[in-house]
């Protein structure tokens, strides 16, 4: 059997979740009031907003790559190491597949135990690293989160918005181009806060 099929290959992979930041939840109402039989009908402006495209690497928000790279660098230690676990495991069951057929038996069986602790060894400082990981990542994404969200409130307001719909979260049947905002949003988000620009930390 194959290395590559015991043991899965470990990538650090940042997966960046808006709902904090856009996701904002009606506050209930301290009581019912009764809907007014008369008056006029507010106009509504509402508008669609694709917050999965926020992280493309070449046309998303810059801050979001700026975070990952600077992330990705600080694991890059824990990444060669599981990297070169993987690599050692890999070439150990080669070996075990080459020679099993002419090796001395109790050779054998030793390569197959020290395979089986390398696949033990790896999984357990994968599962270690991925955790780690991901704390991490939240704690470095958190307030850019937040300056995404009051951002999207300031556009918003300065656009006469009062409702948008992240399409990336909420299916939309269908929406008409003129009220995709994203690319609007997302130039007029990095004209303001550079790559370099430090994030604000949540209060």
């Amino acid at each position: 059997m194959k290395i590559k099929n015991v043991i899965a290959a470990f990538a650090f992979v940042a997966t960046i979740s808006l709902m904090s930041a856009l996701g904002q939840t009606r506050p209930a109402p301290t009581q019912a009031a009764p809907a007014p039989a008369t008056g006029p009908i507010p106009d509504s402006k509402i508008a669609v907003i694709y917050s999965a495209e926020f992280t493309d690497p070449k046309t998303g928000i810059a801050r979001f790559g700026a975070l990952a790279s600077k992330l990705n660098s600080e694991f890059d230690v824990k990444k060669k190491e599981l990297d070169a676990l993987q690599l050692k495991a890999s070439q150990l069951n080669d070996d075990i597949e080459k020679t099993k057929n002419v090796a001395d038996p109790k050779q054998i069986a030793a390569k197959q135990d020290q395979l089986e602790q390398l696949k033990v060894d790896f999984k357990r400082k994968s599962e270690d690293a991925q955790a780690l990981y991901d704390k991490r990542q939240q704690d470095v994404f958190e307030p850019l989160q937040a300056d995404i969200g009051k951002a999207l409130e300031i556009y918003a307001k300065a656009h006469g918005i009062n409702v948008v719909i992240d399409g990336s979260r909420v299916p939309v049947v269908y929406a008409a181009d003129s009220l995709d905002i994203t690319r609007a949003f997302i130039n007029e988000f990095n004209s303001k806060n550079p790559a370099t620009a430090a994030v604000t930390k949540p209060q």
